[in-house]
């Protein structure tokens, strides 16, 4: 059994890898946990995109879902069994945060729907607009009501699952982030990422940004820094504790 209000750790569901050219920088979960401020010792992966077993929920303070380059809607057998799982999660009230895939596949495992987002890719540091509940969010409270993060994207949150709250929207995408009850959340953008991240996925997209019309050198100077992006992933980390303190047993 665990001691009353012991750190427990929290649990990387690892669905995709970086682009071939930012692999030298790490893995998804790798620069999660980093940007997360998280230590090595409270952190477990479990990389599901490549077969390792979804653990049992009990013992973990929350869950973090990556980015991948799959699609939710291919519906592969690893993302159907990981949003069963995250589903069930959810409804035990363990907290979740969703990171790009990751925010679409909990959407998804609620009952939402995820599709092509119809205005088509979105990259590079994009102007988050924050609605009037994200004033109440304890992820957004206190943020500014516009301020930038890393995005890169072709499929959506086209309906978000019932009962959730939409918190944050983008030019392109009306679903950047939402709630669902008091304690999951899914984000469309990156928190993880830093500016060199971002440049990097716009340097490898440039053959594909090419063909859509645009420029991948003049978006790569239009990145800047997303301090308060990060800042969401830190803060779901101290309302996860924050959660876990309040479910502990007392001695």
């Amino acid at each position: 059994m665990n001691a009353p209000h012991a750190k427990l750790p929290f649990l990387i569901l690892e669905t995709g890898q970086p682009v071939a050219s930012m692999r030298r920088h790490g893995t998804f979960p790798h620069w999660i946990r980093v940007a997360a401020g998280l230590e090595r010792d409270e952190a477990i992966v479990a990389n599901v995109e490549r077969g390792d077993p979804l653990p049992p929920r009990a013992g973990f303070a929350g869950v973090i879902v990556t980015g991948s380059g799959a699609m939710v809607t291919d519906r592969h057998a690893w993302s159907e069994r990981s949003a069963q799982w995250l589903r069930e999660a959810a409804h035990e009230g363990l907290p979740l945060f969703g990171i790009c895939y990751g925010h679409q596949l909990i959407a998804h495992a609620l009952g939402g729907e995820v599709g092509y987002n119809p205005t088509g890719r979105e990259m590079g540091t994009i102007g988050l607009e924050l609605h009037p509940p994200a004033e109440a969010d304890p992820l957004f409270a206190g943020l500014p009501l516009q301020f930038p993060a890393q995005a890169t994207h072709l499929q959506s949150v086209l309906r978000t699952p019932e009962g959730a709250t939409v918190l944050a929207r983008s030019p392109q995408d009306d679903c950047h982030a939402f709630r669902w009850r008091d304690h999951v959340w899914g984000v469309q953008f990156h928190p993880e990422f830093s500016g060199t991240h971002m440049r990097g996925y716009v340097q490898a997209r440039h053959d594909a940004l090419a063909r859509e019309g645009r420029c991948s050198k003049q978006l790569s100077r239009s990145i800047t820094a997303a301090p308060h992006a990060r800042r969401v992933l830190r803060r779901f980390i101290r309302h996860a504790r924050h959660l876990q303190s309040r479910r502990a047993p007392h001695a």
